[in-house]
């Protein structure tokens, strides 16, 4: 499952657990740069964001990357 917003904005993939729904935005490179995964969470202002990239993990803003 993915979002959009109908202005260009998209999420990869919606997940649902424990925490709520948590968006989920894959980059294919090191470019993390996530518009539209940030026009999500101002909107529905889920409890965290995950983003997968090929960068090492971390966490900051309430992204986990």
């Amino acid at each position: 499952m993915y979002w959009e917003s109908g202005n260009q904005a998209e999420v990869d993939f919606i997940l649902y657990n424990d925490d709520g729904i948590i968006p989920i935005e894959v980059k294919g490179d090191d470019n993390v740069g996530s518009k539209s995964l940030g026009v999500y969470m101002k909107r529905y202002n889920p409890k965290y964001a995950i983003r997968v990239s090929t960068k090492n993990f971390g966490f900051a803003n309430n992204i986990k990357s």
